[in-house]
């Protein structure tokens, strides 16, 4: 599991639950500003933050195929 999302959201095992959870907590929320306060907090590290970004990419390169 990604951990930005799972730090975002817990551990918890029903995915799409988590995930519309996920949406509407992230409703309204600038989420550029969001990672830099869990950066600063500690909630996530910089090795976390670049490994989601690494999948993020590698998402993005499986939907424009």
């Amino acid at each position: 599991m990604n951990p930005l999302y799972r730090a975002l959201n817990g551990n918890q095992p029903n995915m799409m639950a988590d995930f519309q959870r996920f949406v509407q907590q992230m409703q309204g929320v600038n989420p550029y500003q969001e990672i830099n306060r869990m950066l600063q907090s500690g909630q996530i590290s910089q090795q976390q933050l670049n490994e989601a970004q690494r999948q993020a990419q590698q998402f993005m390169g499986m939907f424009k195929r």
